[in-house]
């Protein structure tokens, strides 16, 4: 138990601080890459505004009028991505147009670019037309389209640059990221031993409070019943013995139980041999046929030949019989109790089914914690603990399989487990 425990707390911290590493490695690379966009766009519209050609940026020195332009009033408040438009930029940026003219061949202006020929421009330029793209990336190439009269034009701006960065940046980040995730890993394997050890000796404690407590109850309980053979003899049975008994036998089949889940926790795997699992099923129900008849109740039993399993005999067995002791113990007066087992895939599937007087309709998978009860239908007065369905949850996870509990009418009680084969 506290392995698994283990387990799901290592899972549970790395699961976190993956998604926050992703979370923030999403949030940069997508603001850089927006950045790309919207700087680029930025150029291209200018471009766009000035006919084709980058527009000539005045020396430091040099005033300008004010005037209405793209990026707000005034000569001197040209901006670019927060800044002001640089001397350098129009020598920095590499970009090339086309224009399409109704009854024209379009006209290529490549000289701010050594990478694309006139024809290649054209190429690109009419393959986006035809296309009826208007913005986007042709490659490392950010292009807009202008429309104004009869004159269409096609602006590409370079990002080759750019992209590269945003490539590396990204690259870098999941390299960082995945490192820090895998040292975290280390750290928290490492921790969670310390983290976890109170927890690990209070387990340890109440394993061996619970043996040890097992084993005490048997020397009392032994007694008890000798005593009350002794009392039977001497003034024969009565129904203060026959109560005597019951309890004892109550108490035994408890804590039996309770030394199973113990050992259970312990995590020890079963002992897996192939096995007749049809066979098996039927013996165990054939057991229990006269006890159910005793009770007033019927027990019918629907179960396919020659499915097998690769299992622990003993415990599939005590997992039957939890099972088949559960319904006869909650079933209703004279109710009728099914026990069924069949194939589907590779998965063998059995079913215990029990009417009852009245039950919430729907999942009851709470009935496997342990010493639950519903007051409804599983009363003290039934002779139960609480446990058995619990033992049986943890031999069906011991077989890698899934017990569920489901009521389809509140009627009746139906409890799968399913097992690989």
């Amino acid at each position: 138990m506290i392995a698994k425990l283990r387990r799901k707390f290592i899972a549970a911290a790395i699961s976190s601080v993956a998604l926050v590493l992703t979370v923030i490695m999403a949030v940069i690379n997508t603001a850089n890459y927006r950045s790309v966009v919207k700087n680029s766009d930025r150029l291209i519209e200018l471009i766009q505004e000035n006919g084709g050609d980058f527009p000539a940026v005045p020396a430091e020195e040099e005033k300008l009028p004010e005037r209405d332009g793209l990026f707000g009033r005034g000569g001197r408040d040209k901006r670019f991505s927060g800044g002001e438009l640089s001397p350098e930029m129009p020598f920095q940026t590499r970009y090339f147009t086309v224009s399409f003219k109704d009854g024209e061949t379009p006209a290529a202006n490549v000289g701010r670019i050594a990478a694309v020929t006139e024809e290649q421009a054209v190429d690109y330029a009419e393959q986006l037309f035809s296309e009826g793209k208007t913005s986007g990336f042709y490659g490392d190439y950010r292009y807009g389209l202008s429309s104004g009269g009869e004159t269409s034009m096609y602006v590409f701006v370079d990002c080759r640059k750019e992209l590269e960065t945003f490539r590396a940046f990204l690259k870098a980040s999941v390299l960082v990221s995945a490192g820090g995730l895998a040292l975290v890993a280390g750290l928290v394997t490492l921790i969670s031993g310390l983290v976890l050890r109170p927890a690990a000796e209070s387990a340890a404690k109440q394993k061996r409070f619970i043996t040890d407590a097992s084993h005490e109850l048997k020397t009392p309980l032994t007694i008890i019943e000798a005593n009350t053979e002794v009392l039977e003899m001497e003034s024969g049975e009565n129904e203060w013995t026959e109560s005597i008994r019951n309890q004892v036998k109550r108490l035994t089949s408890m804590t039996e139980k309770l030394v199973f889940l113990s050992r259970m926790d312990e995590e020890k795997k079963p002992q897996k041999e192939r096995l007749d699992f049809s066979s098996l099923a039927q013996e165990t129900a054939d057991s229990f046929r006269a006890v159910a008849e005793s009770k007033g109740k019927k027990l019918e039993t629907h179960i396919e030949n020659g499915l097998y399993v690769r299992g622990d005999s003993q415990m599939l067995i005590q997992l039957i019989s939890l099972l088949l002791d559960n319904s006869v113990k909650y079933s209703d007066e004279g109710g009728s109790i099914s026990l069924s087992l069949k194939s589907s895939g590779r998965n063998r599937i059995l079913t215990v089914e029990n009417t009852v007087e009245s039950i919430r309709q729907g999942k009851l998978d709470e009935f496997f914690e342990r010493f639950y009860r519903e007051d409804s239908s599983r009363n003290s007065a039934a002779g139960g603990c609480g446990i058995g369905l619990s033992a049986a949850r943890e031999i069906v996870s011991a077989h890698k399989g899934k017990i569920t509990a489901f009521s389809d009418d509140g009627r009746s009680v139906r409890i799968t487990a399913v097992l690989p084969a």
